[in-house]
């Protein structure tokens, strides 16, 4: 039985509500976005200066696949703005995917036994031990 009167059917309306909020994330992708300044190497460049923080600022997308880490660098502009939106959709996925497995979980502790639900449950209630011959 439920906990409160009322409890099921909020989650059920909180789960139908992540699901809408989840078909409107839009484009997303893993990975994560690095600045990153390096120096040439050039004894005379202005980079070999102490205190100088290398060129750039050079920008690239991370992430993990395949059993390594894979590196794109970005453009700064429209591509660097693209893959901002792009990684900040994902941590929403991720979120809500987060939200919709809590609610899930609560729903299934909440939802009442019905006798009779398919579930591979043996309904001799002999708890399925093999007899012996």
């Amino acid at each position: 039985m439920p906990d409160e009167p009322g409890e099921l059917p909020e989650l059920e309306r909180r789960r139908a509500e992540l699901y809408r909020e989840l078909s409107r994330v839009g484009d997303f992708r893993p990975g994560s976005l690095n600045e990153v300044r390096r120096k040439c190497g050039k004894p005379n460049c202005a980079c070999a200066a102490p205190g100088h923080p290398g060129h750039g600022p050079q920008y690239n997308l991370s992430r993990w696949a395949g059993g390594r880490t894979r590196t794109r660098h970005l453009r700064p502009g429209p591509e660097l703005d693209k893959a901002r939106r792009e990684t900040a959709a994902y941590q929403r996925f991720r979120d809500l995917v987060g939200q919709v497995t809590e609610v899930n979980e609560a729903i299934c502790d909440t939802r009442p036994v019905t006798p009779g639900e398919a579930g591979g449950e043996d309904p001799s209630g002999t708890g399925g031990e093999k007899g012996g011959s």
